[in-house]
C-alpha cells in the first residue's frame, strides 16, 4: 500500500517537475524579451537624442543666416554701387534660400520639419519598447513565482500550490503576450 502511494506521488512529482521546466522556459524567452525590449529603448532614446541635436543645429544655422540676411539688408540700403549691390542681394537670397531648406528638406529627410517628424517617431517607439520591457519585468516576476510555488509543492505534497504555480504561469503567458503585441495596454 505504502508502495502506490509512493508511485502516485513520484508521478505528481514528475508533473510538477515538468511544470518547473516549462516555467523556467517561459521565463528564459520572457528575459530574452525584456533584454530586447531594453536594448531597443536605449536605441531609441539615442536616436531620438541625435534627431532633435540636428534639429537644434539646424536651428542655429538657420537663425545665424537669417540674422546675417537681414543684417545685410539693411546695410544694402547704403550702398549706390550697382555691382556691389547685386552681389549683395545675391548674397542674401543665397542665405534666404539656405535657411528655407533648413526648414524643410524632403529630398534628404533632413529639414527641421523632417527631423521634427523622425525625432518624434523614434521616441514614439522607444516609449513603445520601454513599456514592452516593463511588462516583460514583471512577467518574469511571475514565472519566478511559478516556479518557486511550484517547488514548494513537490516538498510539501499539497498539490494547491501546483495549480497555483500553473495558474500563474498561465498569467505570465498571457502578459508576455500583452507585451509582445500591445506593448502599451493594460499599465
Amino acid at each position: 500500500m505504502a508502495s502506490a502511494a509512493t508511485d502516485i506521488a513520484d508521478g505528481g512529482n514528475r508533473r510538477i517537475g515538468l511544470l518547473i521546466a516549462v516555467l523556467a522556459l517561459l521565463l528564459a524567452f520572457s528575459e530574452i524579451g525584456g533584454k530586447n525590449a531594453e536594448q531597443d529603448a536605449l536605441a531609441r532614446n539615442v536616436e531620438a537624442s541625435n534627431l532633435w541635436a540636428f534639429f537644434q543645429a539646424k536651428t542655429i544655422r538657420g537663425t545665424t543666416l537669417r540674422t546675417a540676411a537681414e543684417a545685410m539688408e539693411v546695410e544694402l540700403t547704403g550702398v549706390t554701387d550697382a555691382p556691389m549691390r547685386e552681389r549683395m542681394q545675391k548674397r542674401i537670397d543665397g542665405w534666404k534660400a539656405t535657411v528655407n531648406r533648413y526648414e524643410s528638406e524632403p529630398e534628404t529627410n533632413e529639414g527641421r520639419k523632417e527631423l521634427m517628424v523622425r525625432a518624434k517617431a523614434a521616441e514614439a517607439q522607444r516609449d513603445i519598447s520601454s513599456a514592452r520591457d516593463d511588462k516583460y519585468d514583471v512577467v518574469s516576476g511571475l514565472f519566478q513565482i511559478a516556479i518557486v510555488v511550484s517547488s514548494a509543492a513537490i516538498i510539501t505534497g499539497v498539490t494547491l500550490l501546483a495549480f497555483t504555480g500553473a495558474g500563474l504561469g498561465l498569467l505570465g503567458v498571457a502578459l508576455m503576450a500583452v507585451a509582445h503585441f500591445a506593448p502599451t495596454a493594460l499599465f
